[in-house]
């Protein structure tokens, strides 16, 4: 059998996802004009906002590409486990035909 930490590390990039999802919710929208202070400023921290906001999706892509790796790599260990039982079932058929042969003759 494969590796048996997948599910582990699906668990923990999902949380992951959901963590960055709350820090994006949680920015909010962008910080409101104030007009006692000259446009430059204002300017400067819509732009710190929209970096930061940037940065934090771009690690939530990130964190779904890596969870969608992970669920890959999951999917391809069950289709192997699939694999190897339907491989399985085929020589224990195989045995059991042999079996009965073997007593019908023997009779």
């Amino acid at each position: 059998m494969n590796e048996v930490g997948v599910g582990e590390e699906v668990y923990q990039l999902r949380k992951k996802i959901q963590e960055l999802t709350a820090e994006i919710k949680s920015l909010g929208n962008m910080p409101k004009e104030k007009p006692e202070l000259i446009e430059n400023t204002n300017i400067l921290r819509i732009n710190e906002h929209l970096t930061e906001v940037n940065e934090k999706q771009t690690e939530l892509i990130s964190a779904y590409d890596e969870y969608g790796k992970a669920l890959e790599h999951m999917l391809k260990t069950v289709f192997e486990i699939q694999n190897d039982l339907k491989n399985l079932l085929r020589e224990q058929t195989k045995l059991l035909s042999k079996s009965k042969t073997t007593r019908r003759s023997k009779k």
